[in-house]
Order: C-alpha cells, then sequence, then structure tokens
C-alpha cells in the first residue's frame, strides 16, 4: 500500500479527470450557447433544465455511492466503471450536440431534456467511482498527494482544451453550418474523453483491501455523519469551491465594466489557467517542506488577503494579470489538498468505524461540491441582481460598480479565509494518519482473518 507511484499511474489516474473536464467544462462553457443561439431554444427552458438537473445530483449522487460501495468484481470496485461506462458517456456528450434540425421547438425541448439529464446521470456514474479510486490507489499521504497533483495538472489542460479548442474546431468542421460544426467538434472531444478514461483503467490499480460490511443504505449514511471530520471537510469543499465559482463567475463582469475592456477576459483566463497548472506541482513542493494543513491554511490565507487586496490596488492589466495567476496557483493547492483530505475522511471513518465508505463519503462530499457551485452562483445573481445592474449598460449604477468589484474581490476573499479557518478543527494531520496507517498494518497481520478494523481512539 505504501509503495511508490510509478509516473506511469500517476499520468493514466490524471487522465480520468482530464476526460471529465473535456466532457463537463465544454458543457458549461458552450451548451448555453448552443442551446439557445444554435438550436433557437428560450433561455428561460435551458435555465430551468439546468437547475432541475442540479437538483437531481443531490439525490443520485449519494445513491451511486452507496452502489458503487457495493460493488465487487476481479477489476475492484471503482475501476470496473471506467470501463463499463467510457463509451457511453463519450455517446452522451455527442447525443446532447445531435438535437435534430427538423424537429419542432417543442420536440427540440423533449430532445435537450433527455439527453442533458442521461448525460449528466453517466457524468455522475462515471465521475463518482473515479474520484473514490485515490483513496485506494494508495494509503500513503505523500503518494496521494502527488497523484493529486498529477490529476489537477491534467484537468486544468483538459478544461483549457475545451475552452480554447472548441470554437475553432468547430468552425472548421461545420463547414458554415454550425449545428455541423458543434456535433463533429464534440466527437473529436467525446471521442478522446473515452480513450482516456479507458487508459486510467487499464494502467491503475486498487491496492488498498476494502474492508467491513455494509448492512443498508441508511445504516452507511448514518455512519458518515457521525463521523466528525466528514462533516469538517463538507465545510471545507463548501467554501472551496464557492470561492472559485463566486471569483471566476464575477471575472468576465469585472473586465467588462470595471476595465471597460470584455476583449481582456482572455488574459485573465489564460492566468488563471497557467496558475491552476503551476498550482498543482506548486502543492506536491509545498507538502514536502511542511505539513498539508500548513501548505493548505497558508494557500488558503494568502489567496483570500490577494483577493481582497484588489480593492486597494491600481485596476491595471498587468497587475491582475499577476494577481490572478498567484491567486490560481495557491487556489489549486487547496483544491488538490482537500481531495488529499477527503481520503483520509475515509481512512479515518473505517480506523473508527471498522467499514470502509470510499464510495458514500466521495459522493456525498461531491453533493456538497455541487450544492456549493448552485448556492455561491446564485450569490453572484442575487448580487448583481440586488444591487440594480442592467444587462449590456453602456455604463453600470455605482451601486452595480461596487457589486461587481465585491464579487471579484471582497466576497471570494472572505470565503477563502472561511476555509482556512475551519482548518482550525481539522484533525487529521501527518502525524494522525501515520498512525491510522500503522494500525492498519498492524491489525492486517494480527488478524488475517478478520473482515473489519476494530474501532478506536487517537492518541
Amino acid at each position: 500500500m505504501r509503495a511508490t507511484l510509478s509516473v506511469k499511474e500517476k499520468v493514466s489516474y490524471g487522465l480520468g479527470d482530464m476526460a471529465s473536464h473535456i466532457g463537463l467544462e465544454n458543457v458549461i462553457i458552450f451548451l448555453t450557447f448552443y442551446y439557445t443561439d444554435v438550436v433557437g431554444l428560450p433561455a428561460v427552458f435551458v435555465g430551468t433544465l439546468f437547475l432541475l438537473a442540479r437538483i437531481a445530483d443531490a439525490i443520485v449522487d449519494p445513491a451511486m455511492g452507496l452502489i458503487a460501495d457495493r460493488t465487487h468484481t476481479r477489476w475492484g470496485k471503482f475501476r470496473p466503471w471506467l470501463l463499463w461506462l467510457a463509451v457511453p458517456f463519450g455517446i452522451s456528450c455527442l447525443l446532447i450536440y445531435a438535437v435534430p434540425e427538423s424537429l419542432s421547438l417543442t420536440g427540440k425541448m423533449i430532445y435537450a431534456s433527455v439527453t442533458y439529464c442521461l448525460m449528466m446521470l453517466l457524468y455522475t456514474a462515471i465521475n463518482i467511482p473515479y474520484c473514490s479510486m485515490g483513496a485506494i490507489i494508495t494509503s500513503d499521504d505523500t503518494q496521494r498527494i502527488s497523484l493529486q497533483s498529477y490529476r489537477f495538472f491534467l484537468a486544468t489542460l483538459g478544461g483549457a482544451m475545451s475552452t480554447f479548442l472548441m470554437i475553432p474546431l468547430a468552425e472548421w468542421l461545420g463547414g458554415g453550418n454550425k449545428l455541423d460544426g458543434y456535433f463533429n467538434a464534440m466527437a473529436v472531444m467525446a471521442s478522446l474523453a473515452a480513450v482516456m478514461f479507458l487508459l486510467c483503467f487499464f494502467n491503475t490499480r486498487e491496492r488498498v483491501s476494502v474492508k467491513g460490511t455494509h448492512e443498508n443504505f441508511r445504516a452507511d449514511l448514518r455512519d458518515m455523519l457521525r463521523n466528525d471530520q466528514w462533516r469538517i471537510v463538507a465545510l471545507l469543499v463548501f467554501f472551496n469551491i464557492a470561492f472559485g465559482v463566486v471569483r471566476l463567475g464575477a471575472m468576465m463582469y469585472y473586465v467588462t465594466y470595471y476595465l471597460g475592456d470584455a476583449s481582456l477576459f482572455m488574459w485573465l483566463l489564460a492566468a488563471h489557467i497557467v496558475g491552476k497548472c503551476v498550482g498543482s506541482g506548486l502543492a506536491k513542493w509545498m507538502t514536502r517542506r511542511h505539513s498539508k494543513l500548513t501548505a493548505f491554511t497558508f494557500s488558503a490565507v494568502a489567496c483570500g488577503l490577494l483577493s481582497i487586496s484588489i480593492l486597494f490596488l491600481p485596476a491595471t492589466l498587468t497587475l491582475l494579470v499577476g494577481m490572478t495567476f498567484i491567486v490560481s496557483s495557491f487556489y489549486q493547492v487547496t483544491t488538490t489538498l482537500m481531495w488529499v483530505m477527503m481520503s483520509d475522511v475515509v481512512d479515518y471513518g473505517e480506523y473508527r468505524q471498522g467499514k470502509r465508505m470510499d464510495g458514500t463519503i466521495f459522493s456525498t462530499l461531491l453533493a456538497v461540491l455541487k450544492m456549493g457551485m448552485a448556492v455561491s452562483g446564485a450569490i453572484v445573481g442575487w448580487t448583481l441582481g440586488l444591487s440594480g445592474y442592467v444587462a449590456q449598460a453602456p455604463q453600470q449604477n455605482p451601486a452595480a460598480m461596487l457589486a461587481i468589484i465585491a464579487l471579484f474581490s471582497l466576497i471570494p476573499g472572505v470565503l477563502s479565509l472561511c476555509s482556512a479557518l475551519t482548518m482550525r478543527w481539522y484533525r487529521l494531520n501527518d502525524d494522525t494518519m501515520r498512525q491510522i496507517n500503522q494500525h492498519k498494518t498492524v491489525a492486517a497481520q494480527s488478524a488475517a482473518g478478520s473482515n473489519a478494523l476494530q474501532p478506536q481512539e487517537l492518541s
């Protein structure tokens, strides 16, 4: 369990999240425009569809985690889902960009609803087992940090591919027809995503033995909620994702109305993407010199203070590009370590309760993450709406300008400081995790016939 993972396996694991980002970020960035401006669906219908799908996610995520925890195959618990769903997920991504032009408006709305919900269902079904794999590929914290660093570096590249290549591919492959262009471009993206998931399946291994029994769904949820460190990490996940969503959600408004030039958005977006790539490696470097708790807290405080400082600094492009790069680098450190902490919560739950619940814990934390996305997205909309913001107005009123500036600086800064404060109650430091792993090793050697670890108190 403590063997050093090969670069090949780390890259292969990262390809799974690269595939997820190629599919999902493409949908997040381009699907609204495709539905409204290419297919001709009403914007209100599109917004309602996306909202209802997110509500359904809150139910489907934990259910998928409970199912994954009860999966037993010769390939393991979580890896087989990548094999089974890689191609179906790719096809589902392609189907959402295949709205038939011959359908009536009602037919197109029905088609969009069915295919979008199918894609989100398959995304959940493949992504939750994938995320859970990180906890059972290795139990060593150093290797987990390295594994997550590779993962998020490649995930960022996947998001960049969706951001920068979709439109050029659609124009090149469409021959002047937008419907054909988006379909053909997505065919390329979906094929790449399916291949990446398959490479992830073939080149990774589940090494951590999963012990304990699962009586029923209700018992698993009850035991999970009794895990005090699950509650702390859930709060941390909420604050961490809210920081990123509010900041990125306000970025376009900030450059358009405060800087006065919407074209500058690409400069800040590029700085954000490069910063995330650097942050993936920075997390590994920082944890070689400091504990993961210290690295997370320092990075979260840095994100918070630097974001708030934008209120007092001159709004020059050079300064904002530099600040965006630095903030995004530290934010990626916190994101990388956040996923390591999720794995630690699984080990801690097994240590205390004698039952390992990778799928249940990861799926419920992902549900919290999605709720954080929904709430923070609403914060952006509500703040703008209450301030008197007017879409496409040549100049916003002072209250709206203040709201835009606060959404890009003050509000995400406070959220990041809240995530740093949450670490005060996080108990799973490096020494504690070593103690847990040592206990598991001793228990496995002295009680080879036991089906579960006996609950223990941390010293």
